[in-house]
């Protein structure tokens, strides 16, 4: 095998072509995930006005949709994991267009939140499952194509606040089912990947010993400790982040009397930056190591968050940027750095962790409502500044060995012979 593997490696020409149709086509899937799921979130100033919400009531939206789509992700993650299930994707996107038929034409709380929950348990199916895909994609660069799986969803999710803005707010809520369109374009494209997905799985069924060999010598004790910091980690980095995609536009209609399609246009851009930084985190961490970019991004960001409070409304702006770009380069590198301590488990781990980032962002959503409403939304953002200090727990991250030479050519070259095959 190795002799094999040595003397294809160099002829690799259709694997990038293979990783990249299919990291594409997985990324805009994800892009359109998200833009379903974003218009919830973007349409709150309408929903809570229409049915005469408060605070609280707006976080439950959030916790609906987060909660249903964080306790499902790690159980369909492992699911997948025993029995792969390629087509399940579709299934999930087809739920999600349920959710948003069913809020575009919701004139009670109750329906909202059963569309919330809809689109929630589409995302739990969503998105281990497209993560499992962009690691067999990445040709071994799973920075990288975690980055660009995950820019998509990012982008998605900026485009939401857009859309709503010029689409849905002007028109009324009824628009939302013109949205349809782009769950029916998701499952078409996500039927294409399933088949590439199934094929992949006939002669792909394993991690490769090799990388179960290179995690051995940190012990289970070590991996359950580190897999308990990452975890940490994400709670400090989703919480802060829901407190902006929730209420920022609350924050800058409230501090700056902005009116609500201005501050939309405010939201765009830290999501934006978010997407942004996604980017860059990926095949930073490729090249430097996961680890120094977890470490960077979740305590580099501390000095912005404290500052945020305090600036006028251009400050606002710029610090939300730097905010958004910094802290979202660790979601890839902590998707990979998990997926490197448990090998084998690529859905478990990205349904873990995506679940958990869903599930954090619920649950603070609802609580920092009702703190909002005991409060003011000023204090929620005095609050939550000091939330990135828990990224100083990444110094206790053990560093993971990188693989000898030997082997990742042989890994190359088995991933070679795949795309090989696949392409005949």
């Amino acid at each position: 095998m190795s002799t094999e593997a040595h003397n294809d490696s160099p002829s690799t020409g259709a694997a990038p072509r293979t990783a990249v149709a299919v990291l594409a086509a997985i990324s805009v899937c994800h892009m359109l995930n998200d833009v379903i799921q974003s218009l919830i979130m973007a349409i709150y100033p309408m929903l809570k006005t229409g049915l005469a919400l408060d605070f609280a009531q707006i976080g439950l939206i959030t916790f609906t949709f987060q909660a249903t789509a964080s306790v499902l992700q790690p159980l369909v993650g492992y699911i997948t994991d025993r029995y792969p299930t390629p087509y399940s994707l579709v299934v999930g996107m087809g739920s999600s267009l349920l959710g948003l038929i069913l809020i575009a034409f919701a004139s009670t709380y109750a329906a909202v939140l059963v569309a919330a929950a809809l689109i929630g348990m589409g995302s739990s199916v969503f998105h281990p499952e497209s993560s499992r895909v962009a690691r067999l994609a990445s040709g071994g660069r799973h920075g990288m194509a975690q980055s660009v799986f995950q820019v998509g969803g990012n982008f998605g999710t900026a485009l939401g606040p857009l859309l709503a803005a010029f689409v849905v707010l002007p028109y009324g809520q009824g628009t939302i089912a013109w949205f349809s369109v782009v769950a029916l374009l998701g499952m078409v494209l996500l039927t294409g990947v399933g088949t590439w997905y199934g094929k992949t799985l006939k002669l792909k069924r394993a991690a490769p010993a090799e990388e179960r060999e290179a995690i051995a010598a940190l012990g289970r004790r070590k991996v359950a400790i580190s897999i308990g910091l990452l975890v940490t980690l994400t709670f400090s980095k989703h919480f802060y982040l829901v407190s902006i995609t929730s209420f920022y536009i609350f924050y800058l209609i409230h501090t700056f009397d902005l009116p609500v399609q201005t501050a939309q246009l405010y939201l765009f851009l830290f999501l934006g930056a978010v997407a942004a930084g996604t980017v860059i985190g990926g095949p930073i961490g490729d090249r430097i190591g996961t680890r120094r970019v977890i470490w960077w991004s979740i305590l580099g960001v501390l000095p912005f968050t404290l500052a945020l409070p305090y600036v006028g409304l251009f400050g606002t702006a710029v610090l939300s940027v730097i905010i958004g770009v910094i802290l979202a380069s660790a979601h890839p590198a902590i998707i990979v750095y998990a997926q490197s301590l448990l090998p084998g488990r690529v859905g478990m781990v990205a349904g873990l962790f995506f679940g958990l980032a869903f599930g954090i962002a619920g649950i603070g959503a609802a609580l920092l409502g009702r703190l909002a409403d005991a409060t003011s939304i000023t204090f929620v953002y005095h609050v939550c500044a000091f939330l990135p200090a828990i990224g100083l727990l990444a110094a206790f991250l053990p560093e993971t060995a990188k693989p000898k030479p030997p082997k990742h050519e042989k890994n190359a070259g088995t991933e070679a012979i795949v795309s090989r095959q696949l392409t005949r």
